[in-house]
C-alpha cells in the first residue's frame, strides 16, 4: 500500500510535518510512505494549464501512483493556507488527454496542527472542496492536534496519550479503507 502524504507547510521544521513523521511511524512497514514536495508548484492560471508545468506534472503522477493521501493542514486565518488550496486547484484539474482528476475516487484522510482552529475552521473549509473532487474520505475522525505554548517555544511537537490513540486509529482506518477500495 502507497500512502502519500502533503505537508500543508512548506515550513523547514513545521508541527504539521513533524505530525505527518509520526503518522508515519503509526503505518509503520504496512504502507510504503512518500512526501510530496510541492514547492514549486506556481499559482493556477488557467492560461498555463497546457502544456503542463512539470512540478504539476509530477505532483499528479505522485498522487496518482498513491492508493491514499493523508493531508497534514494548517489553520490559517480561519480556513486553509492559500497555497495548499492552490496545489488542490491544479490537482483537481482534468488531464490533458482530458482524462478526469487524479483526486476522483482517491482514498484520503486528514489531520492538522493548531488545536480548535484547525477542527473548527481547517477542517471544515476542506469538505466542500474534497466532495467536490469525489474522494473517498476516510470515514473516522480527523486528528486535530493542539499547541501549547511549551511547544512554540522548543519548536518540538509532543502527542498526549488521546491524540496518539487518534493518529493510530486513523492511520488503522486508512490502510483498512485502501484495502476496501481495491
Amino acid at each position: 500500500m502507497k500512502v502519500l502524504m502533503i505537508v500543508g507547510s512548506l515550513r523547514k521544521n513545521s508541527f504539521n510535518k513533524q505530525l505527518a513523521a509520526m503518522a508515519e511511524q503509526e503505518l509503520g512497514d504496512r504502507a510504503s510512505v512518500s512526501v510530496l514536495d510541492w514547492s514549486e508548484v506556481p499559482v493556477f492560471n488557467q492560461d498555463e494549464e497546457f502544456p503542463t508545468p512539470k512540478s504539476v506534472a509530477e505532483a499528479r503522477v505522485a498522487v496518482n501512483e498513491a492508493d491514499a493521501i493523508w493531508i497534514f493542514t494548517p489553520e490559517y486565518n480561519h480556513s486553509v493556507p492559500g497555497s495548499l488550496k492552490n496545489l488542490f486547484d491544479w490537482l483537481s484539474r482534468p488531464l490533458e488527454d482530458g482524462t478526469p482528476s487524479v483526486l476522483t475516487g482517491k482514498v484520503m484522510t486528514m489531520s492538522g496542527v493548531g488545536g480548535l482552529n484547525t477542527l473548527r475552521y481547517a477542517f471544515a473549509a476542506w469538505m466542500p472542496s474534497l466532495t467536490l473532487f469525489k474522494m473517498r474520505i476516510v470515514p473516522v475522525p480527523f486528528t486535530g492536534v493542539t499547541l501549547n505554548r511549551e511547544m512554540f517555544s522548543t519548536d518540538k511537537l509532543e502527542l498526549n496519550a488521546a491524540m496518539r490513540t487518534s493518529l493510530k486509529y486513523q492511520a488503522d482506518a486508512t490502510l483498512q479503507a485502501i484495502a476496501e477500495a481495491e
